[in-house]
């Protein structure tokens, strides 16, 4: 049995690679359906329609590369239904990057691990 750590660490590489691929509509099952999304400019994203829209916005935009999450830890609650994944995170552009720090809240559901929640700081 693999272990909860990871297992988020796992999905969160599968994630990075549907982002690099711009594979909007597959990275539904990575969210919870009421995940609540702050991005790096502070602007707040409800819900995983709105999430996957912003995905699909930014897939279509001249020049847009990819977002990278590297997870640095990951913590459990006591009763392993709940992760904290702390990490860094970085975005490419044909004319810019950006990146910093992240915090995802994971939650399992039916024997999957999903994103309750994420909060992006934007650094540099």
């Amino acid at each position: 049995m693999t272990a909860p750590e990871d297992a988020v660490r796992a999905r969160r590489k599968l994630t990075n690679r549907l982002i690099a691929s711009h594979a909007a509509a597959r990275l539904r099952p990575f969210f919870a359906a009421d995940v609540k999304l702050i991005v790096g400019d502070g602007a707040l994203i409800l819900g995983v329609e709105d999430v996957i829209a912003a995905f699909a916005a930014q897939f279509a935009e001249p020049g847009f590369g990819a977002y990278v999450r590297e997870t640095e830890r990951v913590e459990l609650d006591a009763a392993g239904g709940r992760a904290a994944e702390h990490g860094r995170w970085s975005g490419a552009w044909a004319d810019r990057r950006m990146g910093g720090t992240y915090l995802a809240v994971w939650r399992k559901i039916t024997g999957q691990w999903v994103i309750e929640s994420e909060l992006y700081v934007t650094l540099d």
